[in-house]
Formats: structure tokens, sequence, C-alpha cells
């Protein structure tokens, strides 16, 4: 899951965006308007976490924008106004979801995950191939009946490959998917995390490599 904090306060931002790394999302960070607007150009967020009051172009005008370009990207906006009303202007601007300040982590992360859910097609409270099975909520991954030891970053290569349903998933979706903006794309972090996950799988061997295209999970 790949997630935008839009916040002009650094340390909250700064903060949020370490917590829901420990999540296993990917994070970028704006801290205003403007940058909310380029990164949402160039990059495919599941979830955009929006204060209202940016400098540079307000965060009513990004709500704006995101909505009038038709952006799969689901909106959770933040703002210290606490008045039905100004919820209420708030989702009319486009927004899905609100959450007023100060809020607590757990909620923020719990309403990302909702959103996401609805950002994307909806996933089976299971994901599995053969023996090899996800629980997305509860990121636990089993094969055989064996939990796998995974970090954060493999379960997250893992989801998209089942995700994918046979299909290769291109290193370059995979980096742009479980990773953020700050991750090389020129480094072999997709192919060591990879060899890492094919490590902790076992065998018979799933992961396949499909020359010029990617990884998918096939039959052992």
């Amino acid at each position: 899951m790949r997630v935008l904090i839009a916040e002009d306060d650094e340390f909250l931002a700064t903060t949020v965006a370490t917590g829901l790394r420990r999540e296993g999302m990917a994070v970028d960070v704006a801290l205003d308007g403007d940058a909310a607007l380029e990164r949402a150009a160039v990059n495919r967020y599941d979830v955009v976490v929006l204060d209202r009051d940016l400098p540079g172009t307000h965060g009513d005008d990004v709500c704006r924008a995101l909505a009038a370009d038709r952006s799969e990207s689901r909106v959770l906006m933040l703002t210290a106004a606490r008045s039905v009303q100004e919820r209420v202007e708030g989702l009319g601007l486009g927004a899905d979801d609100y959450l007023p300040k100060p809020f607590y982590f757990a909620e923020l992360t719990a309403r990302i995950r909702a959103l996401a859910r609805r950002a994307a097609a909806p996933l089976p409270a299971s994901l599995a191939r053969g023996d090899l099975s996800l629980d997305p909520a509860r990121r636990v991954a089993v094969r055989g009946g064996r939990r796998l030891p995974l970090t954060r970053k493999e379960l997250a290569v893992l989801e998209c490959l089942l995700a994918a349903d046979g299909r290769p998933v291109p290193a370059e979706e995979l980096l742009e998917r479980v990773w953020d903006e700050a991750a090389d794309p020129f480094t072999g972090t997709v192919k060591t995390t990879i060899a890492r996950l094919r490590a902790k799988v076992g065998d018979p061997p799933v992961i396949q490599t499909v020359r010029d295209s990617g990884y998918r999970i096939g039959g052992p």
C-alpha cells in the first residue's frame, strides 16, 4: 500500500510517516499543497492523508483537483475543525473520510486501511496459491501450516505477487507499490528482497522469475 501524507507540520508528518512505515506501508510526504499535487500527478497512491489547511495550494483545492481528475486515490482529510458543518464541507469537496485533530494513531491507521480496501478491487480475506497463504489484515503468511518469519517488506511483496493471481509483476511495479519515492530504482532492492523471500518460503520453490516480465507465484 502506498500513502501520501500532505501535512505542513513537519514533525507531525514525519512522525505519522514513520509509524505507517512500521505498519508496512510505503509513505511519501508533502509539506504543502503544491508538492502534494506534484506527487499525486506522478505516483499512484492508495490513500492521500490530506491536511485541510495546507500552505501553497489550499487543502480544499488539492481535494477538488484530485476529485476532478477522477483519481483512484482515496482522500482522508485532516483538520483541527470539529464542527459537523465543517466536516460536511470537507466531504462535499470530494474527501472519502474525515478525521479531526488531534487523533489516535491506531484510528488513523485503521481508517487508511479501510480506505485502501475501497481504492482497489477488494482483496479476499485470505490470499492463497497452493499451500502458501497470506492474511492481509493480520499480516501473517503461512506455508504448509508453518508461519513464515517475514519482514514487513517481504510480506508486502508477497501480497502483491499473490494478489496478481499468476500474472507476472514487474520489478518496477513492486518498487512503486512496496517502497516509497526514496527508493533508488537502479538498486537491487527488489531482487534482494525476492531472494530473501524465496529462501523463507522454502521448497519446493513457487516464486518464479519470468524473463523480461517480472516475478509471479506459480506451481511448484
